[in-house]
C-alpha cells in the first residue's frame, strides 16, 4: 500500500498548478489534471502521476509528469535526500547517455505540498511488476519468451553502461556513503549497521545480524574497484518500450563501491521474484552464468566476489523488508502480532545463502 494514498490529492493538485508555471518556461493558462497514485509504488517515495495542459507559443501542449514526494507514511530509510536524487538525475540526463527522466524541478520547501518533492517528465513504457513479482504474474508473465529475453539484456546492458561511467569526471563523488570506514564497502557496512539498529524496534532480526557478521568476516581481502553504483539495480526500476530500456528510475540508494554489488542485487532480486515467492522462473530469461559473462564482456571487468555481494544484497533487502513490514503494521495492512518483519521471503533466501557459504 503506497503511503501516497493517505494524502488528500485535490489540495496537492491545486498547489502543483500554482508551482509548475515557474518551472515550465513559456507555459500559460496551465491546468493540472487529476492526480493518480499508482497501486504498486511501495513505501520509499510517494509517487503521483498527472497530465498538464498549457499554452506555449500559441499552441496547446499536453505533457505527462510525475511528482515524487518524501513519504507521508512510515519511512523505509532512516533519512531522505531528494536533492541527492535530483543531482544524480541532472548529471546523468545532461552529461551521459544513460536514459533518465528529464527533471522539471525540485522543491525543498515543505509548505507547498506538506513535504519536499520533485517533478520529472513521465516516460511512456512498461515496468516489470513487483506486485505481483513478474515471474508470478503481470504483463511480463504473459509476454513472449523473446520479449522477456530482450528486456533482460536491455536492462543488464544499461547496468553495464552505468558502470562504465567515469564517476570522477562527472562529479559523482558526492554519492559516497556518509559513514566511517576506510573503503566504500566498510562505509556501507557501517551505514547498514546503523540502519539495522534504527529498524530494530520491538524485536531483533537475528538473521540480519548473522548476515552482517558474515559480511564483516568475509570481506574481500584485496583492494576492490570503485565505481558509481545505482544501488537499487533491477529491471523493476526500469521503463521498457519495444524491448529497449528508455528510463532508469529510483536513485536513492546510489553510492560508490564495487559495481559487482549492483549485479548481485539485480540477480538476487530476480531470484527473489521466482524461487523466493515459489514461482518457476519464466522461459526466455537468460541464466545467471550467461548474464555474468555478458556483463563482463560489456564492462571489461571480471566478476570475482558475486556470492559475497549476493549475501550483501540479501542482508540489505532483509533490513529494508523489516521496515516495510513495520510500516504495513502501522497502516493496518498486517496484524500487530505478525512475524513478517523477521520471517519473510527475503530472510528465507538470506538463510539459504548463509547456509551455502
Amino acid at each position: 500500500m503506497p503511503a501516497s494514498t493517505a494524502r488528500d490529492l485535490e489540495p496537492v493538485r491545486k498547489r502543483l498548478a500554482e508551482w509548475l508555471p515557474r518551472r515550465l518556461p513559456g507555459a500559460r493558462a496551465l491546468r493540472v489534471g487529476p492526480l493518480e497514485a499508482p497501486a504498486n509504488t511501495g513505501f520509499s517515495n510517494d509517487t503521483l502521476l498527472f497530465e498538464v495542459r498549457f499554452e506555449r507559443g500559441g499552441q496547446e501542449v499536453s505533457q505527462g509528469l510525475v511528482a515524487r514526494l518524501e513519504p507521508g507514511g512510515p519511512p523505509v530509510f532512516p533519512e531522505y535526500d531528494l536533492a541527492f536524487q535530483c543531482r544524480i538525475l541532472e548529471i546523468l540526463g545532461s552529461r551521459t547517455e544513460i536514459p533518465v527522466p528529464a527533471l522539471v524541478g525540485l522543491e525543498e520547501d515543505p509548505d507547498w505540498l506538506g513535504a519536499p518533492f520533485y517533478v520529472m517528465e513521465r516516460v511512456e513504457g512498461r515496468i516489470p511488476t513487483d506486485n505481483p513479482p513478474y515471474h508470478a504474474g503481470g504483463w511480463m508473465h504473459d509476454a513472449a519468451p523473446a520479449e522477456r529475453e530482450a528486456i533482460w539484456w536491455a536492462g543488464f546492458d544499461t547496468l553495464a553502461a552505468i558502470h562504465r561511467l567515469d564517476w570522477r569526471a562527472l562529479g559523482l563523488d558526492f554519492v559516497d556513503t556518509k559513514a566511517e570506514g576506510r573503503t566504500p564497502l566498510e562505509r556501507q557496512l557501517r551505514y547498514y549497521e546503523h540502519y539495522l539498529a534504527w529498524a530494530t524496534r520491538s524485536r531483533r532480526n537475528r538473521l540480519a545480524e548473522e548476515g552482517l557478521a558474515w559480511l564483516r568476516e568475509h570481506r574481500p581481502a584485496e583492494e576492490e574497484p570503485v565505481g558509481f553504483c545505482w544501488g537499487d539495480a533491477r529491471i523493476g526500476n526500469m521503463i521498457f518500450r519495444d524491448g529497449r530500456c528508455v528510463a532508469v528510475l529510483d536513485w536513492e540508494m546510489a553510492t560508490l563501491g564495487n559495481p559487482e554489488q549492483d549485479l548481485a542485487w539485480a540477480l538476487f532480486l530476480d531470484r527473489h521474484h521466482s524461487e523466493g515467492v515459489g514461482a518457476a522462473r519464466l522461459a526466455g530469461f537468460p541464466e545467471r552464468d550467461a548474464t555474468v559473462a555478458r556483463y563482463e564482456a560489456r564492462t571489461g571487468s571480471s566478476v570475482r566476489h558475486l556470492h559475497y555481494y549476493e549475501v550483501f544484497a540479501a542482508f540489505r533487502f532483509s533490513v529494508i523488508m523489516m521496515r516495510v513490514a513495520q510500516g504495513m503494521k502501522e497502516l493496518g495492512v498486517l496484524p500487530a502480532d505478525s512475524d513478517f518483519e523477521v520471517d519473510n521471503t527475503v530472510t528465507r533466501l538470506l538463510a539459504k545463502l548463509l547456509e551455502s557459504s
